[in-house]
């Protein structure tokens, strides 16, 4: 069963769940380094490549950083333990977007 035919069938809960996984573009011209935690102090697990998409599973304060989508201390779980700053995502807000995690 295909995902899109999941959501028709899943009812809300699917169609909630797709809406929190949303694929969003990490800011041109950016590589973007994806930490261990929500912030600045954690190690950098791996770097996004210039162009990339991330899927934001939740949300976390942390950090305050400056990037080209403003300051903020929204950072942005992409997988287990890899968190990336808000701040050069454009998820086309200033607050959350994901349910928190």
């Amino acid at each position: 069963m295909s995902e899109q035919t999941q959501q028709m069938a899943g009812g809300d809960e699917k169609a909630t769940t797709a809406a929190a996984a949303a694929s969003y573009p990490v800011a041109p011209g950016y590589r973007l380094n994806v930490r261990s935690g929500p912030g600045t102090g954690y190690p950098i697990v791996r770097v996004l490549a210039e162009g990339a998409r991330v899927r934001i599973n939740c949300q976390t304060p942390g950090t305050r950083v400056s990037g080209p989508y403003g300051t903020s201390n929204i950072w942005d779980n992409i997988g287990s333990g890899q968190y990336v700053a808000d701040a050069y995502i454009r998820t086309g807000s200033d607050g959350y977007v994901a349910p928190r995690c």
